[in-house]
């Protein structure tokens, strides 16, 4: 979806001031906005899951309402607490009865492994959990609210749709336009919205919110956010990750075979990643056949002294074969006709790239066939589609599992305009700006790039003078999060203290 509705009268950033509450040692809670923060007087119901036989046996089920989750578990002795998040899961008071429940599911963008399994839960829960019997789903992503017709869902519908891979809802990119989305929802008499999808895809469900929000309706919006490529910050990973980098490791497997039973074979394998280098970096720490990993945090260059050309040389004389993956946004700025398509967009607002798998696999030929060194032999594995095409492995099952239901406990609570998603191994209720505000990158002066570094002896392709200035952005950024978190004078000017 397109960080920008044209259509859209609501403001993402001013609309609405972050709700936030501090207490002592530097204590900050970035709280989630609630039904009751602008319709006063709701009346709440007791959660039916107190007489649920199968939650009876569960110690202290419900979440204490001061539970918090830290976003920072490494701290020092004299750190402050830092920020923190609401905790997920079932609250002892709800905002909505079991037969005024209608809820939609809508799953926008592009397809990711575990789609379904979302979609299960969030059905199954509010059915098994809560009674709910009413659950629509949106044809087609955001453009379904006004442009198709919606699926009935049921457990009985929803059975087995976990098996298989893509969602049965369908989805798209763009079709975002605020006003006849709220219209569709007001009209429909939905009052739960579940919309999963990527940071733009979220950027729509903060706007729909306000939307909600400035019209005073009853109705509760919940993320939950969907990424294969990891890029959404503050959670700990994304569902479907985790089968990405499964998926992956047969594509570069694939890759070894064939360039060790030939002389001089090189295997170059395109793996997802189009700002953020996560799916090829695990997929390099976990396979341990691959010789060079390049991804988009990381510059690089071809020619010369430490170059990649001079790096793959050396491989192939010591090994007589090698194995390189590069993610899809890596070495845009070195393609000859980047500059030409570096405004082009697709219907999300993402950047159009080109094919930098293709393009290295013919610079490594061109390479080689003018210099005469050595006869190669080079084979082009691109695997995405198969990858975001299949089904959930069994972790991110479980994880998918999670996510749904902690979103469903949120929303009958009466939270709103909420991302849900694991901080630090703990489900939380992550507003949207916080969601939104930047993407979730490999960090190359981080111990984990280190590790891959470690694994394929490939040389870093950063100078001593990189690595400095590298460091001094970060620790400049996290000196500016401190004292915008910490310091007592930006809170007052920054923040509204609430005491509830």
């Amino acid at each position: 979806m397109a960080a920008a509705d044209n259509n859209s009268n609501s403001n993402i950033n001013s609309s609405s001031k972050p709700k936030i509450v501090t207490g002592s040692a530097g204590y900050v809670l970035e709280d989630v906005p609630h039904l009751t923060d602008y319709i006063p007087h709701l009346p709440t119901y007791s959660n039916p899951l107190q007489d649920n036989p199968a939650y009876s046996v569960v110690k202290q089920y419900f979440v204490n309402v001061d539970d918090t989750v830290a976003q920072k578990i490494v701290v020092h002795k004299n750190s402050p607490r830092g920020t923190h998040f609401r905790r997920a899961g079932p609250r002892q008071r709800m905002y909505f009865e079991s037969d005024e429940v209608h809820a939609c599911i809508v799953t926008c963008g592009g397809l990711c492994p575990g789609l379904n399994t979302v979609i299960r839960e969030i059905v199954c829960g509010l059915h098994h959990m809560y009674g709910v019997k009413k659950v629509l789903g949106i044809d087609g992503g955001y453009r379904g609210f006004y442009a198709r017709n919606t699926v009935p869902l049921t457990p009985k519908v929803v059975n087995d749709i976990h098996k298989r891979g893509g969602t049965i809802l369908g989805t798209s990119r763009g079709g975002h336009n605020t006003s006849k989305i709220v219209d569709s929802i007001q009209d429909r008499g939905i009052n739960q919205v579940y919309i999963i999808g990527g940071d733009g895809t979220q950027k729509g469900a903060s706007v729909i919110f306000e939307e909600i929000r400035r019209r005073g309706l009853k109705v509760a919006v919940a993320g939950i956010p969907k990424t294969i490529d990891n890029d959404i910050p503050v959670i700990d990973k994304s569902f479907g990750f985790d089968t990405a980098v499964e998926e992956a490791q047969r594509a570069i497997n694939a890759a070894h075979v064939e360039s060790e039973s030939i002389e001089n074979g090189i295997g170059v394998v395109k793996l997802m990643g189009r700002y953020s280098g996560f799916i090829a970096m695990h997929a390099t720490l976990a396979s341990r056949d691959v010789d060079c990993c390049l991804i988009p945090e990381l510059p690089f260059y071809l020619e010369g002294p430490g170059g990649l050309f001079e790096y793959i040389e050396k491989r192939l004389r010591e090994n007589g074969h090698m194995v390189l993956v590069i993610a899809e946004g890596a070495g845009q700025d070195l393609l000859s006709e980047s500059i030409q398509s570096l405004d082009k967009q697709d219907a999300s607002g993402n950047k159009l790239l080109q094919d930098v798998g293709l393009w290295i696999s013919q610079k490594i030929k061109d390479h080689f066939s003018k210099q005469n060194k050595m006869v190669i032999n080079l084979k082009y594995i691109d695997p995405t589609y198969m990858i975001r095409a299949i089904p959930s492995n069994a972790s991110d099952n479980v994880y998918c599992t999670l996510l749904a239901q902690s979103a469903v406990h949120g929303a009958m609570a009466g939270y709103t305009g909420f991302t849900v998603g694991p901080v630090n191994g703990r489900h939380s209720y992550i507003p949207f700006y916080r969601i939104i505000e930047k993407q979730n990158k490999v960090v190359i002066t981080d111990r984990m790039w280190a590790r891959l570094l470690s694994s394929t002896n490939q040389p870093s392709f950063l100078s001593a003078k990189d690595v400095i200035e590298d460091k001094k952005e970060e620790e400049l950024s996290t000196q500016m999060v401190d004292e915008m978190e910490y310091s007592d004078d930006s809170l007052e000017k920054k923040v509204i203290s609430y005491t509830g």
